[in-house]
């Protein structure tokens, strides 16, 4: 091999290869794979001169001059004597296989090729309008350049990031207090909310085994952030009982939460349990209810009722309704029965001391002729 060759002389190449495809010709199977090796090696500084060219991109010289062999041997294999310079396709071959490294082995962070080739536009353009502007252009011009909008402009900016991004681990830099800390350490922080997904995720669960009233005020509470008076008028139901009613519920879902199985909801457990007490005096059959009057609980009403009615005889009848925070569509039907029952009997009845809530509801539901005082 000549000195000139070993250079890397690209007239000396061409005719390497010329004689390379002769003797390719002539040679016999077990010769060609010889002297494919060897016209190979003889190439080889053209492939080891052209990766030293973008040496300092981000890339190890080795990593770059391996590639270059690569698109070497594939010119070898597919060069054509016929076709013009090996030397021009050697040197296109080798050159796409460098460029293909850096497009789809040389990003840290995965970007997709369209953004990547829109950067290469980006970077064109800003070059090209720095020398006309004889300034940095902005965001806006640059879009003008490259046709394209604004804000696909600055996605291109934002992924140029992706080829060579700084190390979180990089040298520590002092902090205002003069504490050395890495990059990492200056952007990232613990998120104390992680330690709460699997209460979140447990408490998500409990809430579909509520009732639909507490569900409802709980949400109304805490993803609402709804004061308890606003949730109060928004119920129809004393601010009060709103304060028990999240109570009761809150602390079954503490209850649960702690328990493999969850305890069955109880409706008439804590504040909210049903009392009835009937009194009779001067000719007055008085029926006190206290608590809540809903569908759990107003079986219970209805029967005491009834009773009070075929008892009553010739005395007027009063349900006390003072000790009532809440009565729901069963409270209702249940007075309503109640009022149909004594009419066919012929008993007066009154419902007395309701307050401002329970007496909106009961008007509304056609109760108002027999409200009192």
């Amino acid at each position: 091999m000549s000195a000139r060759t070993q250079s890397g002389n690209l007239e000396d190449l061409d005719a390497a290869a010329v004689a390379y495809a002769r003797r390719v010709t002539a040679a016999s199977c077990t010769d060609v794979d010889l002297e494919r090796a060897r016209f190979t090696v003889e190439c080889l500084p053209l492939a080891r001169r052209l990766a030293g060219r973008l040496r300092g991109r981000g890339e190890p010289l080795e990593d770059l001059e391996q590639v270059a062999r690569l698109g070497l041997v594939k010119a070898v294999d597919r060069y054509d004597p016929g076709r013009g310079s090996f030397t021009a396709y050697a040197v296109s071959t080798i050159s796409g296989e460098l460029k293909r490294h850096f497009r789809d082995a040389a990003w840290v962070v995965h970007v997709p090729r369209p953004l990547r080739e829109l950067l290469l536009e980006v970077r064109q353009a800003r070059i090209q309008l720095t020398g006309e502007l004889r300034r940095t252009p902005t965001v806006a011009e640059l879009a003008v350049r490259v046709e394209v909008t604004e804000s696909e402009v600055l996605e291109a900016l934002l992924a140029n990031g992706g080829y060579s991004p700084a190390s979180l681990d990089a040298s520590p830099v002092a902090d205002d207090d003069a504490t050395p800390r890495t990059l990492g350490e200056r952007i990232g922080a613990s998120d104390a909310d992680m330690d709460m997904v699997d209460d979140k995720v447990t408490v998500a669960g409990l809430l579909g085994r509520l009732p639909d009233r507490e569900r409802r005020m709980l949400t109304m509470r805490f993803y609402g952030n709804r004061t308890q008076a606003e949730i109060a008028a928004e119920l129809g139901i004393s601010q009060m009982h709103v304060s028990r009613l999240l109570n009761r519920a809150l602390c079954w879902l503490r209850e649960a939460m702690l328990c493999d199985t969850p305890p069955r909801w109880n409706a008439a457990a804590g504040a909210g349990v049903l009392r009835l007490s009937v009194d009779r005096a001067d000719g007055i059959l008085t029926v006190g209810v206290r608590g809540e009057v809903d569908r759990d609980c107003a079986p219970r009403l209805r029967d005491c009722l009834r009773h009070a009615v075929a008892t009553a005889g010739t005395d007027r009848m009063v349900v006390d309704l003072s000790g009532v925070a809440l009565v729901d569509a069963a409270g209702v039907t249940t007075l309503l029965d109640a009022a149909s029952a004594a009419a066919v009997a012929g008993v007066e009845v009154t419902l007395t001391g309701a307050g401002p809530y329970v007496r909106v509801t009961l008007e509304h539901c056609g109760l108002a002729a027999l409200l009192g005082g």
